[in-house]
């Protein structure tokens, strides 16, 4: 049975459960999962909601390339990968990376790989909006993920 691969960019509250009822399957063992989530500080500054933004068609290609990264690196079932755009507050969730196998061993891997693939080749950026007024700042996706992905 072939497997799936969900990807989406929205700007819609991401759903866990739904995407946590997606991947699973009679004959996966585990589903990770990693939830990416806004912070209220970045380097002692107040933050108080980031916007995203991203190049749509382009950033669902790459989540599927992603996906098919995943499929050969690790033995994983069924994967989903979604990203908010827009405005995304302090607590709420940007993005969620759910992956089922057979043992918890590949999708906790596939998961680590995914999150860092995803901020490192995915064309979505951020914009950090701070308390006190400040002008906001365009942020990296991604410090340090080359060294990440090459270490897999």
């Amino acid at each position: 049975m072939a497997g799936i691969d969900y990807v989406t960019v929205t700007s819609d509250v991401l759903d866990l459960a739904a995407l946590t009822d997606m991947v699973g399957r009679e004959d996966a063992g585990a589903i990770s999962t990693f939830i990416g989530t806004t912070r209220n500080s970045f380097k002692g500054r107040e933050v108080v909601r980031l916007e995203y933004e991203a190049y749509g068609t382009m950033a669902e290609k790459q989540m599927k390339i992603i996906c098919a990264t995943l499929r050969e690196k690790f033995s994983v079932i069924n994967i989903a990968i979604a990203h908010r755009i827009g405005v995304v507050p302090v607590r709420e969730t940007s993005v969620i990376i759910a992956v089922s196998s057979a043992h918890r061993i590949d999708s906790l891997q596939a998961v680590h790989y995914g999150i860092d693939a995803v901020k490192e080749l995915v064309p979505i950026w951020k914009k950090e909006f701070y308390a006190d007024g400040s002008v906001p700042e365009w942020k990296e996706n991604c410090e340090g993920c080359t060294r990440t992905l090459n270490a897999h």
